[in-house]
């Protein structure tokens, strides 16, 4: 078996999602306290275990499905590249790595890890193809991380850190199927059940409302701490910008638009470096 059609299998580039596992130590100030991001190297392993594995299964279920789709035609399952049983067993040993590898952490990371693994099978199984409870549970994989992060750190996540992630992943879980369906145009609906169930209009609505909730709260989050409030206009910049790269018919994944778009690259860098530098800027 070849290492190419493996590594399309597991998606490495979407072990991005996991690096917000750092979000509450690196927003708690104590990310580069020394120890403290070598400490973070084992869950991240942990999570990237789970996250492949979960696309391994989503992968198995929707092989036939994924033929008839534009894109989702030329991955290894679907062409026929990787076998059902190699892929089954591939899964397996993933999902046990991440168990054992999240198990050596804390018992507090690893129920927010088997969270996420129980979530993403729901899903896979049933609630993608139900209006609404798909975008929540895309949603909620990020917030699982957020709290699977705390724990591996023994880092509190604030209400208003949950309140912003959980909003921003609503807005980005909406703009993704608002993607999908611009993508697929007519024929959305026989890719992905559940976008038949979206009336013209709804997807925009909620990511209208999700973006400009997501403004709000993250601006009440970052009110109180000073030098932070300057990445408000950043925070909104970066919105705007997902939401014109959804409308122009490309790809919704976050993941997609972070790599792909420079414009977003780029605003995501420099909200990382005038956070840091308000957060540590003290320490320097």
């Amino acid at each position: 078996m070849k290492l190419k059609p493996i590594l399309q299998l597991l998606r490495p580039h979407q072990w991005l999602k996991n690096l917000m596992l750092l979000f509450p130590p690196f927003l708690g100030g104590v990310l580069f306290e020394p120890g403290v991001l070598q400490k973070g190297i084992v869950p991240f392993v942990a999570f990237c275990l789970a996250s492949s594995g979960t696309y391994v299964f989503n992968d198995l279920r929707d092989r036939e499905k994924d033929r008839a789709h534009p894109r989702k035609q030329h991955r290894p399952l679907a062409s026929g590249i990787i076998s059902v049983p190699a892929a089954i067993i591939l899964a397996i040993l993933l999902f046990a790595g991440a168990i054992i590898v999240g198990s050596s952490v804390s018992s507090a990371f690893l129920m927010w890890l088997l969270a996420y693994l129980g979530l993403s099978a729901a899903y896979s199984i049933k609630l993608k193809d139900q209006p609404i409870f798909d975008i929540f549970c895309i949603a909620s994989g990020f917030v699982f991380r957020i709290f699977a992060g705390g724990a591996a750190f023994d880092v509190k996540v604030s209400d208003w850190l949950f309140l912003t992630v959980l909003l921003l992943a609503i807005f980005l879980s909406c703009g993704k199927r608002l993607g999908e369906k611009y993508l697929l145009g007519e024929s959305s609906s026989e890719h992905r059940k559940v976008l038949e169930d979206y009336p013209p209009g709804v997807l925009e609505g909620y990511i209208y409302i999700s973006g400009a909730a997501v403004l709000v709260t993250y601006t009440l989050y970052v009110i109180t701490r000073h030098r932070l409030i300057y990445t408000v206009p950043l925070c909104c910049f970066g919105l705007f910008r997902y939401i014109l790269i959804v409308k122009r018919g490309n790809s919704g994944d976050p993941t997609d638009s972070l790599l792909k778009d420079p414009v977003m690259f780029l605003v995501g860098l420099a909200w990382v470096i005038m956070v840091g530098f308000a957060i540590y800027m003290k320490s320097l």
